[in-house]
């Protein structure tokens, strides 16, 4: 039996001990000395939300099937574990081994939500590796990182030696034959850097250097090396059916967010909501075939033992063999308790029929999400929804036994009105008199329930809102009052529920997003003062995050308030995420003229993503 990296009187002084001791069902175990390379894979956050990642588990299961590879998982060790490792000087262990990271050849962190980054820091901290790459030496791990942040690399530019753009599957195999060459041959760091830049989807940040105008916007971008290209392409897989997929999921022996098998059903989307960042950067749109599918979904739910299978994409409703799948779901496990959930649904698509087959199995709330309170305002963000598409949707949904729903909504969207903003109020009391209107009284699962939430708007890299001018803290604040006023005038506000996410996170967030290298310090300042799991309210600290951009000389307004001119360059720009940066103009501008574009099965609308000779764009110009 391994040895544990913390006693047994640790264990038992802190929560949720199973969080560190590895173990779990379906786990990969080697011997570490019969390997060449040691990967240790990272979710910078508690141990519940990162054994919900479907992209970790892809790529654990893929690196593990080298034989010359062991992938071994580190996450963030919640707090009071946090102390207690620094108190008595105990290196941050992965969990397969229990081995110190800083043992490893690779420490690879996804970042997949900016409040996350004050939670890498605390990782590399606690392995004892050098929080700037530029301080490490031949002994420490090679930190990279990748996932939907990485986008936007630059604010986390010093801390990583490189970058993987784009979807893991395709070039990783290349990068990681390159290093056991190198490392084979005896051959240093820095040359293995410089080969390793010429890995297609690869960014090395030490390999560029940026120059920056006056006025603060950046001046050039520009290599400082042959080894580095001009551009980084992304990475995708063109054919899903022929890249490896999970038949063994991870089964941990604590509750975490997502108890469940994943089924991932398709990637990309084909709508085009100029807010959504995850529908440009993952276009075109790619989907598993069924006989895929329905193979993949018996092998995990049979090798997990899970009662839920989810289908998971950023559209369900547009897959294909949507129905087809539901139905053989519902066939092969009729009465075995086993739950479809389907997220990411669009309430103008939402078959009834699938509706009627999986009601029976488990009830629970429905989420829409219309985003604008308008019908101006969705055409704006190019949502491509009608009221008359939300409204027949929600009979559909009462009239399939459901009475209660979710409305997602967006706060401080481009050219935003108050009657934009109080349509939010108007639009959900319409869906509960939908339900009083559609459903007889006798046939009423009791009162309806519409629960509205509204985030704030981010400007996202790779959008055709990244022009966009933010909203300040107390602006937010007042919108979301608007919303909660009008709220209280609807005939049915016993029925209706509002709810609106935190102002100050999602200023930071925004800076987060956008911003370039000098927001680094920042980032570093606030760990050291304390910041440390930002995505969780309780553990957010505000006036951290402040004194860290007065104690760095770093403007705030400069990266959310500030209007942002066409022809400025970005700290992503150098990054070829398959939409052009023309494409993105003309959707910025067709926005600002409220006029909508056609969904990729309606319409080619000319957005780069041809170039990769495959998918929906592809087809659509056959």
């Amino acid at each position: 039996m391994k040895k544990l990296a913390l006693s047994d009187e640790i264990l038992l002084s802190i929560q949720q001990p199973a969080r560190y001791i590895g173990g779990e069902v379906n786990m990969i175990v080697k011997d570490p000395s019969q390997v060449d390379i040691r990967f240790a894979m990272c979710f910078p956050d508690v141990y519940d939300i990162g054994m919900s990642h479907l992209g970790i588990q892809i790529l654990y299961d893929m690196f593990n099937r080298r034989k010359d590879t062991y992938c071994e998982r580190v996450y963030s060790p919640w707090v009071d574990l946090d102390k207690v490792m620094r108190e008595k000087n105990i290196p941050l262990f992965a969990l397969e081994s229990q081995e110190p990271i800083k043992n490893f050849d690779f420490l690879g962190i996804t970042l997949q939500y900016e409040m996350c980054y004050t939670n890498v820091l605390q990782i590399l901290d606690l392995s004892r590796i050098p929080l700037h790459a530029a301080d490490r030496g031949e002994d420490d791990p090679l930190v990279i990182g990748g996932g939907p942040c990485a986008y936007n690399p630059e604010p986390l530019a010093d801390f990583f030696d490189l970058f993987y753009i784009g979807e893991g599957e395709t070039a990783y195999d290349r990068l990681l034959d390159l290093y056991r060459e190198h490392k084979q041959k005896g051959k240093g760091r820095k040359a293995f850097l410089e080969q390793a830049a010429s890995v297609p989807g690869i960014y090395v940040p030490s390999l560029y250097n940026v120059e920056y105008h006056e006025d603060g916007t950046i001046k050039a971008f520009v290599s400082n090396t042959p080894f580095a290209p001009v551009k980084v392409t992304k990475e995708l897989v063109m054919d899903l059916d022929h890249v490896s997929y999970l038949e063994k999921p991870l089964v941990p022996y604590i509750k975490v967010a997502q108890d469940r098998v994943v089924l991932e059903i398709m990637r990309g989307c084909i709508r085009g909501c100029r807010f959504c960042q995850a529908g440009n950067v993952y276009r075109p749109l790619r989907e598993r075939g069924l006989d895929y599918l329905k193979e993949h979904a018996k092998k995990m739910l049979i090798s997990t033992g899970h009662e839920e299978i989810s289908l998971s994409s950023l559209s369900s409703s547009d897959y294909t063999h949507l129905e087809d799948l539901v139905s053989f779901l519902m066939e092969e496990f009729q009465g075995k308790g086993v739950n479809i959930s389907l997220p990411s649904l669009r309430i103008d698509a939402f078959s009834l029929d699938v509706m009627r087959q999986i009601q029976d199995v488990k009830k629970s709330s429905l989420t829409f999400a219309p985003e604008a309170g308008s019908q101006r305002l969705r055409d704006v963000i190019n949502k491509g929804l009608t009221e008359e598409d939300i409204l027949h949707g929600a009979a559909q949904a009462f009239h399939g036994g459901w009475n209660r729903v979710k409305l997602y909504f967006m706060l401080g969207l481009p050219t935003e009105t108050v009657e934009d903003m109080e349509g939010i109020a108007l639009l959900s009391e319409k869906v509960a008199e939908t339900y009083y209107d559609e459903i007889p009284k006798e046939q009423r699962h009791g009162k309806v329930q519409v629960v509205a939430s509204s985030s704030f708007f981010v400007p996202k890299p790779f959008t055709p809102f990244q022009w966009a001018r933010m909203c300040t803290k107390d602006e937010f604040i007042e919108r979301a009052n608007i919303v909660r006023r009008k709220f209280r005038e609807m005939k049915n506000f016993k029925s209706l529920k509002y709810n609106w996410h935190e102002a100050e996170l999602t200023v930071l967030e925004g800076v987060l997003a956008r911003g370039d290298r000098r927001v680094g310090a920042v980032i570093e300042e606030a760990y050291r003062q304390g910041a440390l799991f930002d995505s969780w309210s309780e553990y957010f600290q505000n006036e951290i995050w402040m004194n860290a951009f007065a104690d760095c000389g770093v403007s705030l307004d400069f990266y959310t308030t500030r209007e942002r001119k066409l022809d400025e360059i970005f700290p992503w720009d150098f990054i070829d995420a398959g939409v052009s940066k023309e494409f993105l103009v003309r959707e910025w501008q067709k926005a600002m003229q409220e006029e909508v574009t056609p969904n990729c099965r309606q319409k080619c609308s000319g957005c780069g993503a041809l170039q990769f000779k495959g998918g929906v764009c592809h087809e659509s110009k056959n």
